[in-house]
């Protein structure tokens, strides 16, 4: 025998058995109350108007439930990204304003990107947001920049930084480019990484024994560790205040200055933070919950946090969708869940990867920006430390435009608030997919010829078959 909970009840039915339901009880209503004003006389035995007009209403009550519960829940249980993420959502607050999601690049500058430890050895063109911004404004399909800086290269030289925010801002209301201002971090800080982090000021590594300068910024490192575990127990202190409320109000700085532009779309508050153990997700919750807030006083634009790392699906921490769910904020409106995808999402781990990402939207109820892909191979070695790593082989890494599409479509199936190609940037890359332009600087002018690589075109044809 066929259940109610077997048949595939179209919607419209589900809305015509809601209507008649509803009139049926219109009926009852008015029958019994017609029976009150002219049966008193009549002998009605041992049934009161009351008691009929209750049995009645009980009864339309019985198949509201009987037919209409199951229906409810069967569909609901179908279609769980409705209102999330899904392509056919009707909340448009996820999509760009054109329905599409929002499709743009990640670029580095210069002084925000600049580590305290070390200098960059490359020069700088001057000519390098001009030129930058004029050349993706002639590719219709690309509509933001993931602008990435660093939080210590603020303290290197504040004013060369804020100037910079300012000319990006600027430059981009100039050819109509809208900016993410990403706070980023790379192995934590070049405190703890001198060759290679860049990230959150020496100040906060004060205890020279727990954090050793060098010893390591990686997920890996013992000092990083150590660190991390303190910054999300809120027990990072720089002369009696805390962290938390000094990077906030290094992200004031920020929105203070990018919020008037018509550029600006949003902020994203720290990338791919570090998780060391299983109770710091619920910790990074209420990190995130704080900042967002305290932004909500100068900002309605996006707010954007991050995924963690690592993202070790086998980790003792608990790398699974309930936990990252943890970390969203309680105020959800206009927030987004950022990512990172190294790879085609239908094989194997980065199959799986995406996955954990679409069921953690679903179980936070917010949208997925996956604000950096590409394509790389990692080979496994050891550190100097001795300690096992993964490293991107640029021999090994590449992507063709069957790759691209491909990477690209598997986002378009789960319905994307966006996504950002890593990466543009001034400076060459050893990974050669890794740039989307080549730099030839003229050191008579201090300015340089901008010239976008076969990586370019084949990101923007991904992009544009996105939207046909």
């Amino acid at each position: 025998m066929t259940s109610i909970r077997s048949i595939d009840w179209p919607s419209s039915f589900i809305g015509t058995l809601i209507s008649t339901m509803f009139k049926i009880f219109q009926i009852v209503i008015v029958k019994s109350m017609d029976m009150g004003a002219h049966e008193s006389y009549e002998s009605y035995v041992s049934v009161s108007v009351n008691k009929k007009m209750r049995i009645e209403f009980t009864v339309v009550i019985m198949l509201c439930t009987v037919f209409i519960s199951p229906c409810l829940a069967d569909n609901i249980a179908a279609e769980p990204n409705i209102g999330y993420n899904s392509p056919v959502s009707d909340n448009r607050q996820f999509l760009s304003q054109e329905g599409h999601p929002y499709l743009g690049i990640n670029m580095r500058g210069y002084y925000t990107s600049m580590a305290q430890s070390r200098d960059s050895k490359f020069l700088f063109p001057n000519n390098y947001y001009e030129s930058s911004f004029q050349i993706l404004s002639k590719t219709p399909a690309i509509d933001h920049v993931r602008y990435r800086f660093y939080w210590e290269s603020y303290i290197k030289n504040p004013t060369a930084f804020m100037n910079e925010i300012e000319q990006v801002a600027n430059t981009a209301d100039k050819y109509g480019i809208k900016v993410i201002y990403d706070n980023h971090q790379f192995h934590t800080s070049s405190w703890l990484n001198v060759d290679r982090g860049t990230g959150f000021p020496h100040y906060l590594f004060n205890d020279s024994l727990l954090y050793k300068q060098n010893s390591g910024g990686s997920p890996k490192s013992v000092a990083a560790k150590a660190w991390w575990t303190n910054w999300w127990n809120d027990a990072v202190r720089v002369n009696g205040t805390d962290g938390w409320v000094l990077q906030l109000d290094f992200l004031k700085k920020i929105v203070k200055t990018a919020e008037k532009h018509p550029s600006t779309l949003g902020y994203e508050i720290l990338s791919e933070p570090q998780v060391h153990d299983a109770d710091q997700w619920s910790k990074i919750g209420k990190y995130n919950n704080f900042i967002i807030n305290e932004l909500r006083n100068l900002t309605n634009k996006t707010i954007i946090y991050s995924m963690n790392i690592p993202i070790d699906l086998k980790s003792p921490i608990g790398v699974n969708a309930s936990n990252l769910a943890k970390m969203s904020p309680i105020n959800k409106e206009n927030v987004v869940f950022k990512f990172s995808m190294y790879g085609i999402p239908s094989e194997g781990y980065q199959r799986d990867k995406l996955q954990l990402f679409e069921n953690t939207s679903r179980i936070a109820g917010v949208p997925l920006y996956i604000g950096e892909w590409n394509n790389v191979k990692r080979v496994e070695t050891y550190n100097q430390r001795g300690e096992k790593v993964w490293y991107i082989d640029p021999s090994l890494s590449d992507i063709s435009q069957a790759i691209a599409n491909r990477i690209v479509n598997n986002f378009r199936n789960i319905g994307v608030w966006g996504l950002a190609f890593w990466e543009w940037s001034f400076i060459p890359s050893n990974t050669p997919n890794f740039n989307l332009v080549n730099n030839s600087y003229n050191n008579n002018t201090s300015q340089g010829l901008l010239h976008p690589t076969k990586y370019y075109t084949i990101m923007k044809n991904a992009y544009e078959q996105l939207n046909n």
